[in-house]
């Protein structure tokens, strides 16, 4: 196994977020660097070390790191994404690698996936530090997301649990908790799809801190979230995106749209196979390598 640092940083407010820093293999200075982070509710055990290894294979530094709330990251309350914070914490990596004497400060890229994609690509639309930027099968719209994940049948009693919950936390009460995924369809649960409920489950098994837990209030802030907003201010940033043809989790059409309205220097790679398929196998050789080569073209350029 590629050797590691186990790292800690101060998030925005100073909470504090872990993770693992790989140095680029064969590096004899500061060498151009990738942040990292995963999707909703995942931890970096899923596959993140992986990834980080495979850049760090490259001749690239890797940062992988726990959100807040998550994992073996400080934060409460626990189990709750905000992509605000998280967006404002993504940047505080970017500074922590920053202080490194083993990092070029100006060869910063960012690599996001699933709804962490989307934080990448907000990040690197406000952020000028960041040199290049891979997005992928990245959630770009909460709206869109959400009228996709709920039937219309069910859209008022999810909306009655939204507004429920809302109304506990106004008089004082703890903000209220549903499974991240659920192998009921019809039950409450953030990602409420078999697809879902099925790559978690499994990836869990090698992800001790995982927990199928969200806050109510983190479907409310993902659905107010909308990344594709700001895709067209990503530019003179080389962007890369990574979109599953068959993915339903992160909607391929959400995507697209969102590529379409970025500037260019742009690149699009369109997997065969659906949301999970990039992590393992085939998907991940495909689409570890095409972010491999976009960051060794534009950071070492």
């Amino acid at each position: 196994m590629m050797t590691r640092e186990d790292i800690e940083f101060a998030g925005e407010g100073g909470t504090t977020l872990r993770g693992w820093f790989y140095p680029a293999a064969g590096a004899d200075g500061p060498t151009a660097t990738i942040v990292m982070s995963h999707g909703l509710t995942a931890v970096k055990e899923m596959y993140l070390d992986d990834f980080a290894a495979y850049f760090a294979g490259a001749g690239l530094n890797a940062l992988v790191y726990d959100h807040r709330n998550f994992g073996a990251s400080d934060g409460t309350p626990r189990q709750e994404a905000d992509p605000v914070m998280q967006q404002r914490d993504m940047r505080n990596a970017i500074s922590y690698v920053s202080t490194r004497r083993d990092v070029a400060e100006n060869r910063i890229g960012l690599w996001g996936t699933s709804f962490a994609g989307g934080i990448a690509l907000v990040v690197a639309a406000v952020d000028r530090r960041v040199k290049a930027v891979v997005s992928q099968v990245p959630g770009t719209s909460g709206f869109g997301m959400a009228i996709r994940a709920v039937r219309p049948d069910l859209a008022a009693q999810a909306q009655q649990m939204l507004t429920g919950d809302r109304m506990n936390r106004f008089t004082g009460g703890e903000p209220g908790i549903v499974p991240a995924v659920s192998a009921d369809p019809m039950g409450p649960a953030m990602m409420p799809d078999a697809e879902a409920w099925e790559w978690f489950t499994e990836t869990a098994k090698g992800a001790p801190n995982w927990r199928n837990e969200v806050t109510v209030r983190s479907m409310e802030m993902a659905g107010e979230y909308e990344p594709i907003s700001y895709v067209s201010r990503i530019s003179p940033t080389p962007l890369l995106m990574v979109a599953a043809a068959d993915d339903v989790v992160a909607p391929v059409s959400l995507a697209l749209d969102a590529f379409e309205l970025a500037k260019e220097p742009k690149k699009l790679v369109l997997m065969r196979g659906g949301h999970f398929d990039a992590y393992t196998g085939a998907g991940f050789e495909e689409s570890a390598s095409a972010a491999r080569d976009h960051f060794l073209a534009h950071l070492n350029a």
